[in-house]
Parts: C-alpha cells; sequence; structure tokens
C-alpha cells in the first residue's frame, strides 16, 4: 500500500528494518560503539511521526526518501553530539548523499531498469523486504553482505574491515545468500 491510509504508525513500522539497515551501513567507524542503529531508527520514525502532517508524499518511493533524509539528520545529529562538534550542514548532506547510494545500490541489487508504476511498487516492496531478511541474519554475515553490495567493497577490503581471509569471506557472503534467499522464499 502506497499511502498513508493505513495508518502513519503502521506506515512508519514497515521501514523499520531498512532504515536500520542504512543507518548500520552509514554509521561513522569513530562512533559505531557508542550508537546503536536501532536508537537512531527509532528517532528517525518518532520525528516522521511528529512531521507527519508536512509529508506530501504518496508513494513507497517518496516515503522512504522522505524517511532517509530525517535519518540522515538524526545520524549528523547524534555523531556531532558525540564528536562535540557545532552543526555541520556538509556532514548532514553528506550522510544523505551516502544514504541515497546505499538505498540506490540496494535497489540495484533487487532489480535492473523497472520503470512501470506497478513495477516500482513491487520493487519496493521486495527492498522492504529484503532490509528485514538481512536485518535477521548473523551478524557477521549481515555485516559482510552490507560490505560487499551497499558500500561496494573487494572481498580483500571486507577481510581487512571484518579481521577474516578472503574464504572466510567468501563463505560468509555465500552462507549469508542463502539465508537471504531462503527468507525471501518463505516471505513470499
Amino acid at each position: 500500500m502506497d499511502s498513508l491510509a493505513e495508518g502513519p504508525g503502521k506506515m512508519l513500522e514497515r521501514f523499520r528494518d531498512y532504515l536500520r539497515l542504512l543507518a548500520r551501513a552509514q554509521l561513522p567507524a569513530v562512533v559505531q560503539s557508542k550508537l546503536d542503529p536501532s536508537d537512531l531508527v527509532q528517532q528517525t520514525l518518532l520525528r516522521a511521526y511528529q512531521g507527519i502532517d508536512e509529508f506530501r508524499g504518496r508513494s513507497t518511493a517518496e516515503q522512504a526518501a522522505w524517511l532517509r533524509q530525517i535519518l540522515a539528520h538524526t545520524l549528523a545529529n547524534a555523531v556531532r553530539d558525540l564528536t562535540r562538534d557545532r552543526r555541520d550542514v556538509g556532514l548532514e548532506r553528506s550522510l544523505e548523499a551516502s544514504l541515497n547510494e546505499s538505498s540506490s545500490r540496494l535497489e540495484g541489487w533487487l532489480a535492473a531498469d523497472q520503470s512501470s508504476p506497478s513495477q516500482q511498487a513491487e520493487r519496493n516492496e521486495q527492498l522492504l523486504r529484503l532490509a528485514g531478511g538481512l536485518d535477521r541474519l548473523p551478524e557477521d554475515q549481515r555485516e559482510a553482505l552490507l560490505l560487499k553490495h551497499v558500500q561496494g567493497l573487494s572481498l580483500a577490503e571486507i577481510g581487512e574491515r571484518l579481521g577474516r581471509t578472503r574464504a572466510a569471506v567468501a563463505s560468509l557472503l555465500r552462507r549469508g545468500l542463502k539465508g537471504l534467499r531462503d527468507y525471501l522464499h518463505r516471505r513470499e
């Protein structure tokens, strides 16, 4: 459903896993141990709920874009608070661009060049299911998949980040993709 007819709380809740996935992918390394992506998403959804009357979009894509923008501001504020920097509009714009890029990579992961409104709506629903499936994977598998498919890192770069060999990273990716496929097939 692509409208607020289902109620604002229910509409926003559909995006929880998707936003948590993006928050995990974009959380700067300097604050990863101090910020929980779930807390950032909760703050984002609260701000969205409080500002729902200002939202003018109708489609799932517009809702996702609006929520990504709120998440970028929430993340920038949290990082600023922890690093004691004053407001940095450049950081907010950078985070917003990174979140949009991560979302685009996730969408690209799902399908190529679907352009009809019904195909776009289906792709948006798939994106939400994908985020839910990723959220349910073991942490190391999820992290490997995010680094590979959202951030576009090579096996060697992922191995360096995770402190694993290339073979171990390949195994994490293989198991993660299998778990993700199993989850998505159960949900169809």
